[in-house]
């Protein structure tokens, strides 16, 4: 059995760490590369940097954050923002990350998610999917443009059709970004997880929510999630990763201890 990871997400707006509630209302953490080192020292399994901005901006991520961040880490992370070309990916990988995360370019071109597989593997590529849930129609829907609150907006897509759609298309692995759970710490969407599970055959990632180590256990233990992804826990010391991978194994779950 592969080990459950504990990935830290680091919202990056204007070159500093952000983060906001429900995609909304960001406040600034602080830079970019001692929290990534500081992260990977505690004993992250991986780090995801997502540049919110970027696709709303029109822009590619800011490269040269990425290079300092591999020159002071030894874990693998994941960059998104932006990316629209297997040119654009193939810069962010050059500069040292180890994946690309995809989004609202794959939502406005889905046929990229095949491009970048067929040329980098799927292991290299993720798509994030940022899910919420509607009360009026009782369906989860997939955002766009969420990191600007003046552009997001639904798309045509239910969360469940197009986790299905980016698999066909070469998606190796799924961040489902939960945006009613987004920053309020009171855990992860289970019951979405589990349903998204049930159709997910690549490792995919839970991620809004948590806001105690039981929580990471919950998902892990009731939705078999690949990984539990979570920012504001961390960033605000309110939970020790080494303390958490601890608890966690403690509870029977196959992690890595640092």
């Amino acid at each position: 059995m592969l080990a459950k990871r504990i990935i830290p997400c680091l919202d990056v707006r204007d070159g500093q760490v952000v983060k906001g509630v429900q995609f909304r209302n960001h406040e600034i953490i602080g830079d970019i590369v001692p929290l990534a080192k500081r992260y990977a020292e505690e004993g992250a399994d991986e780090l995801v940097f997502y540049d919110i901005t970027a696709s709303s901006d029109g822009r590619v991520v800011d490269k040269s954050w990425v290079a300092r961040v591999a020159e002071v880490i030894d874990i693998p992370f994941c960059v998104a923002g932006g990316i629209k070309s297997v040119e654009d990916a193939a810069k962010i990988l050059s500069f040292g990350a180890d994946k690309i995360s995809i989004n609202s370019p794959a939502l406005a071109d889905p046929e990229l998610i095949t491009r970048l597989a067929d040329r980098f593997g799927v292991q290299c590529i993720v798509v994030g999917i940022d899910t919420w849930y509607d009360d009026a129609t009782g369906k989860y829907h997939v955002n766009q443009y969420t990191g600007d609150e003046s552009r997001t907006r639904v798309t045509q897509w239910e969360t469940l059709d197009w986790v299905q759609e980016v698999q066909k298309r070469g998606a190796g692995e799924i961040v489902l970004n939960m945006m009613n759970q987004d920053g309020v710490r009171n855990g992860y969407d289970l019951d979405q997880l589990k349903k998204v599970r049930a159709v997910c055959r690549v490792p995919m990632i839970a991620s809004g929510g948590a806001g105690t180590m039981e929580h990471f256990l919950e998902a892990f233990r009731d939705a078999d999630v690949d990984g539990a992804l979570a920012a504001s826990v961390f960033h605000k010391q309110i939970i020790n990763i080494g303390e958490l991978k601890t608890y966690l194994a403690t509870q029977g779950v196959e992690i890595r201890l640092c």
